[in-house]
């Protein structure tokens, strides 16, 4: 009807039928007599990621989150890769809502980190236990970032005094495991070369660089040894006689006293005239 739009979804197996109000100014995105799977958008328009989660579960809500950022961004032309809205994304929806605690000690209604929800239920179905059940829920940044079991990561983000306090009242305790505490504190971060499995390696060039510097030496040597005996050669050369010396200094003294004997003879006739 004008008034009042619905769409009558039916399920082949049960016969069960339910009736969904059509908001006004809403356009429907499904035919008559199109199969439905639960979770399918009847309308266009965006949709509660908290539904996808509950409804078609995590890898579900991941690709829409994922989707509908790049679609947002690709409007603008800007083009990125997937990897960093993936950790985004990742860090959203890393907690657990516990529902029962089975033999494990998690109380019921906290939330704790999916990758020690996961590891203490492993332990718990090793040792023939109870293991606790739990809802994964989605986060939005701000919380996530506060959520986080570092408390010097979340004083560093907003809230700080708060942050502190609360820590302080719950004698909480940093163990130093993300990136952010570490860079605060001025330690290596545990990521790449900075992990602990690579804190103890140790690289083989102390070999390499002796004899890097035997060999520089022994080429210095060398060098200074044939640098001394090139200056012994020269000097040798300058201190003995220089062959065809003496008889160039004789020919040259004959040579003056001829000149003086001329100048003597063209003198005497001068004395005779007069």
């Amino acid at each position: 009807t004008k008034k009042k739009r619905e769409v009558i979804v039916t399920n082949d197996q049960t016969g069960e039928s339910k009736a969904y109000l059509i908001p006004y100014g809403s356009r429907i995105k499904v035919q008559d007599g199109a199969m439905l799977e639960a979770g399918d958008e009847l309308t266009e328009g965006s949709v509660n990621p908290h539904d996808i989660l509950k409804i078609k579960g995590l890898r579900a809500v991941q690709d829409y989150m994922l989707q509908e950022v790049q679609r947002v961004y690709r409007l603008q032309g800007v083009d990125i890769n997937d990897k960093h809205i993936e950790v985004i994304v990742r860090q959203m929806l890393k907690k657990v809502r516990i529902e029962e605690k089975g033999d494990t000690e998690f109380l019921p209604g906290t939330m704790v980190d999916v990758l020690v929800f996961n590891e203490v239920n492993e332990q718990m179905e090793a040792e023939g236990k109870a293991p606790a059940t739990g809802e994964q829920i989605m986060l939005g940044i701000t919380k996530a970032s506060l959520a986080t079991d570092s408390f010097l990561s979340a004083a560093s983000f907003q809230e700080t005094t708060k942050v502190l306090t609360e820590a302080a009242i719950k004698g909480k305790v940093d163990h130093l495991v993300g990136l952010k505490e570490n860079v605060i504190i001025g330690k290596h971060i545990p990521a790449g070369t900075g992990m602990k499995k690579y804190r103890d390696v140790a690289l083989n060039t102390d070999a390499h660089i002796s004899e890097t510097i035997e060999l520089s030496l022994e080429d210095e040597d060398e060098s200074l040894e044939n640098a001394e005996t090139a200056e012994t050669s020269v000097g040798t050369e300058t201190a003995g006689e220089v062959p065809g010396a003496g008889d160039q200094a004789e020919t040259a003294g004959d040579e003056s006293q001829e000149l003086e004997a001329e100048d003597v003879l063209a003198e005497e006739p001068e004395n005779d005239e007069e």
